[in-house]
């Protein structure tokens, strides 16, 4: 028994349709991947920031150790790139003093060159007291 040809005019529709489905597919696809880019990096700076402040926050340490300790947070995960600022803050939270670690960043909105989307991130702790 054989095969029954196709027709002369539909020779090369699945090349067409592969395209069609290519054309839609891949910018979705990459759209995801840059949004995973952006949670990512901004997951990661509110973590560093947060660590930074439980830092700055214990006995015998400053705001500059906190700040060090979030840049080095950063170098460590997704590197200094996206990072345009470290900056410490003594804040209050519910009336006791805390200490606050934002951090301001810039991130490629389209792949990894483009307009960025600028973005600040930040970490609170209460300071210990000394008895």
């Amino acid at each position: 028994m054989s095969t029954p040809s196709r027709p002369s005019n539909q020779r090369g529709s699945a090349v067409v349709d592969f395209v069609l489905v290519v054309v839609l597919l891949v910018p979705l696809f990459l759209g995801l991947l840059q949004v995973a880019l952006v949670l990512h990096v901004r997951n990661s700076l509110a973590s560093a920031a947060a660590d930074g402040a439980r830092l700055a926050a214990t006995v015998g340490s400053g705001p500059s150790d906190g700040v060090a300790r979030t840049r080095a947070q950063i170098a460590e995960s997704v590197g200094d790139r996206y990072v345009t600022g470290v900056e410490p803050r003594r804040v209050l939270v519910d009336g006791a003093p805390a200490v606050e670690i934002v951090v301001h960043a810039k991130v490629p909105a389209l792949g990894l060159g483009g307009p960025a989307l600028s973005f600040d991130v930040s970490g609170r702790a209460v300071e210990e007291r000394s008895p």
